[in-house]
Parts: C-alpha cells; structure tokens; sequence
C-alpha cells in the first residue's frame, strides 16, 4: 500500500508520497511514488500513485511515451492532463482487467495529478479506477489516496487556501508521521515536492530517509507535544454531566428445560 497527499493552495502546491511496496509480509520494496514532469518555463506536473504496481506502472508507461499523439509533455491543460491519465488508466483496464478477474485480484489504482501549464492557474486532480476524475477547489484543497485515514485529521485541522507553503508541507510531514506509526504497508523513503505557484519549476524537492534530522526531530516534538496535551485534558467529570433516567440493558433470559 502506500500514502500519497497533494495540497493546493493560493500560494502552490504541496505533494508528499512514500515508497513502500509489499506483496505480503515477506515480500517488502521500495518503489517511488512520484513522476515529475518539468520543462522549466512551461510546466511542471506531479503525478502519485496508490494501488496495485504493476497497474500503476503500466498507466505510468503510457503516459511517458513520447510517440504517442497526446501525452503528459504536450496538453495544454491541466485538465486535459487528467483526461489522459484516466484514458491510460482505461487502457491498462481493458488489456488487463480479464487477466486479473481470473486470478481473483482486483483493479485497484488511483492516482493524484497536480502541477501548472503555463497559460492557466495551479490544479490538483484526483483520479479514480474508473478513470474518472475530480479536482480540489478552496472548499476541499487537497487530496488524499492510499493509507490515508491516519493523517486526515490534521490535515483537515491545519490545511487551509491561506496555508503558507512551508506550513503545508510540515503538517504534510507530520500527517506521514502519523500513517507511518500507525501503518506497517507505509514505508521510508519519502518524496517531499514543493511549488511555487507561476514559477514554472521545481522549486523545493527532498528525499527523506530514516536518517533525515528535520523529519525525526519534528515526529519526536510532535509525539511529545501529543502526550503533554492529551496529560493537560482533564478527566471525565461524571458528576457534571447528565445522567440518564434508563440505559440500554441485555437482559439474557434463561429458560429451564421442563418449559
């Protein structure tokens, strides 16, 4: 499995994705999440994937080859970008998805595309199986696919259009931080990709390995912090809160066997 977030807000975009891969628990790699497709002055699109490899692989292979008539290198549109990467998705579904029904697997994939054409505004997308889509606005600005229930809520707490870049991506950080604690299918190394909005390149790009200072100090302070908050909460007052007149009783009615 994996975990993989985009964030789109006012000032750009944020993307983080791990590389965990496993086909059980004996079987574990490392496989990066993220493709970034750049030409500076033009365009810059990040694309993450979740879900079975060698689907995501396949789709990742189509939109890669140049020779084809459209391809990720030459839309002129974000939203045409999302179109290619479901028709790829499609593609893949039709060549394989027999295959896969025999052997009782499923066509699991879902992809986030975000970036900026030059010519319109940043755009983040969420792709599905079905190869459907859907794009982030202010009222939900950022996607999620994977593993992705550990890191919501402070997501959904922190994240925000106004949210600064560098702000968005700590708390991008820290929601990892609670998948990785929680999940063993989410897996180090880390991408962390960050972009300016009109700046038409790369702006900020790290991989994070176990070893990064930055990444495990802010876990360590995030997991300190966690437990003196949660310590400083007081202890249900039972005497203030109401008490109801009945509660719901199971009562086990025994029978004897002369009955």
């Amino acid at each position: 499995m994996t975990y993989c977030v985009g964030m789109r807000l006012n000032s750009g975009l944020v993307f983080l994705s791990d590389s965990r891969s496993n086909a059980g628990v004996d079987h574990v790699s490392t496989v990066r999440k993220m493709t970034v497709f750049e030409r500076r002055g033009d365009r810059v699109l990040v694309l993450m994937c979740s879900g079975n490899l060698a689907i995501t692989q396949a789709v990742g292979h189509l939109l890669s080859e140049v020779s084809r008539p459209e391809n990720l290198w030459t839309v002129n549109s974000m939203a045409k970008g999302a179109e290619l990467v479901g028709e790829a998705v499609r593609e893949v579904y039709r060549r394989d998805g027999p295959s896969l029904q025999q052997f009782g697997l499923e066509f699991n994939c879902s992809f986030i595309l975000g970036g900026q054409i030059r010519g319109e505004d940043c755009r983040l997308f969420n792709i599905y199986s079905a190869g459907n889509f859907i794009e982030a606005y202010a009222e939900n600005p950022y996607f999620q696919i994977g593993e992705f229930k550990y890191g919501k809520p402070i997501v959904d707490r922190v994240v925000s259009p106004e949210t600064p870049l560098d702000v968005a991506a700590k708390c991008a950080l820290i929601s990892m931080d609670s998948t990785l604690k929680s999940n063993i299918s989410v897996g180090m190394p880390l991408d962390l990709l960050v972009y300016e909005r009109d700046s038409l390149m790369v702006s900020k790009y790290a991989t994070i390995t176990a070893d990064n200072a930055y990444f495990n100090a802010i876990r360590a302070f995030w997991g300190q912090e966690l437990r003196k908050t949660f310590n400083q909460i007081p202890n249900p007052d039972w005497e203030s809160m109401p008490t109801a007149e009945s509660w719901p009783v199971f009562e086990q009615q025994i029978r004897s066997q002369d009955q």
